[in-house]
């Protein structure tokens, strides 16, 4: 092996080197929630289909506008006549055309007045402000479903936490108490007990870990991350809950929801579509314009080189004028299909009104929850601490041989309750923080915070 490859191999070694520590430093960053949905925003397939859709009503629009626009065609024909037709004029017969005829043509037509067309347009237009709305909620929706995954996992990890601690504890105890029945001093039954209590901490531990594990797949897949990426989340998002909260009703609250500006206009695409169908009653008028140029000759090699052929025949056509159409009667089907229509804005009508009252009810809803979810979480962090206390004088009065050993497992397990019942609460009040935001139109504002 030769110098230059030598350097050459040393230099790919020590890049390939230098980039797996640079994936590796951002894989172990820790992910704040505002990162999550960021990452979330750019990368989730709902997203980007919703947004495909955004694109494909830009074109939708297009379409619909053509219509309006002038349409030209162009033909061309090439015939031959084996049996020519004759025509009898005063006992005499003429020959009408000859064995090769060719023709070409050009049409334009553009509409002068077409109800239908211009009703299409405003609809067209509508649409693709739909489509846009549509890709708002779904944003909205992702934020949700994100931002709820993300403090789960952050429970489920305090609670992981919550079950090493006792685990570390309860194995102390249990050295202890091992040695003091190899001594003598303690009983067989306690040191069951305390081996009965280290396998069910281990078996939650386990569940805890798998279930965690579900839940970080379950985030990287609302984000549109691949599910083999390492995450690391920042602890920290969890604890920060105010003191007191002052929820105030917002007069503006409904202007901004998305699902009521989203069925506002499926309701205005509807009348759209009404007004579509009542305008199959009026008449169209369009402006048409033709053109053709035909030869005929005896035969083919002549129908191009017309001078070589004295018997050929060249002439042009040309027409302008208007296309008026009146409907009169289709069977009352036009009837039927407004009809229909306003069957379907009435249905729009309805679904909106129940939307609303939907929404009313989720914010009042959380308004409450995030209240409840404060004051219980005031509670759990004084029986926290409360049993915390109880299980340290629990613990040195065993030491001191003051309590026994069912007082002090019980007192740990009281410890664990509290610690678990403390974090749920600490996520019922993100959840409910969630869904406040969502139902006041906000939810964007965590990816802000």
């Amino acid at each position: 092996m030769n110098k230059s490859t030598m350097v050459i191999r040393f230099t790919i070694a020590f890049l390939a080197i230098g980039f797996c520590g640079v994936h590796m430093s951002f894989a172990q960053e820790a992910l704040t929630l505002r990162d999550a949905l960021e990452y979330a925003l750019k990368n989730n397939e709902s997203i980007k289909k919703a947004y495909l859709d955004v694109e494909g009503g830009k074109y939708e629009v297009a379409e619909v506008r053509a219509s309006a626009l002038p349409q030209i065609e162009g033909s061309a024909s090439l015939n031959y006549n084996p049996i020519i037709g004759k025509l009898v004029f005063a006992g005499q017969s003429v020959t009408i055309g000859q064995p090769w005829d060719s023709q070409f043509g050009a049409q334009l037509s553009q509409q002068v007045f077409n109800q239908q067309v211009f009703t299409g347009l405003r609809a067209a237009k509508t649409t693709s402000e739909y489509y846009a709305l549509a890709a708002n909620m779904t944003e909205e929706q992702v934020i949700e479903t994100v931002a709820s995954n993300y403090y789960q996992i952050l429970v489920n990890r305090e609670q992981l936490s919550v079950i090493d601690t006792n685990l570390k504890n309860i194995r102390v105890i249990n050295e202890i108490v091992s040695n003091q029945y190899q001594n003598g001093l303690a009983k067989k039954i306690d040191v069951d007990r305390i081996r009965v209590n280290i396998t069910n901490l281990e078996t939650q531990r386990e569940e805890l870990v798998n279930g965690i594990t579900l839940l970080e797949n379950q985030l990287k897949f609302s984000m549109g991350m691949p599910i083999e990426t390492p995450i690391d989340l920042a602890e920290e998002e969890l604890t920060e809950v105010p003191d007191a909260i002052d929820v105030q009703d917002d007069p503006n609250r409904l202007d901004r929801l998305v699902e009521l500006q989203l069925l506002n206009k499926q309701l205005e695409l509807l009348d759209l579509q009404y007004k579509a169908t009542r305008a199959e009653y009026f008449p169209t008028l369009a402006l048409v314009s033709n053109y053709s140029y035909a030869t005929m000759t005896e035969r083919f090699n002549h129908l191009y080189k017309n001078s070589e052929n004295p018997m050929a025949a060249t002439f042009g056509s040309m027409l302008v004028g208007v296309s008026l159409r009146i409907p009169i009667f289709n069977g009352f089907a036009t009837r039927a299909r407004m009809g229909k229509a306003k069957v379907d804005y009435l249905k729009a009508e309805q679904d909106l009104y129940n939307t609303r009252q939907s929404l009313n009810l989720a914010n009042e809803n959380a308004k409450v929850q995030l209240k409840n979810a404060l004051n219980t979480i005031r509670a759990q962090r004084q029986n926290m601490q409360l049993a915390q206390e109880v299980y340290e004088s629990t613990q040195n009065n065993y030491n001191n041989g003051l309590a026994a050993l069912t007082d002090l497992l019980d007192t740990e397990n009281a410890l664990t309750d509290a610690q678990n019942s403390y974090t749920q609460a600490l996520l019922n009040y993100k959840i409910a923080e969630i869904q406040l935001k969502k139902a006041s139109g906000e939810i964007k504002s965590l990816v802000n915070e």
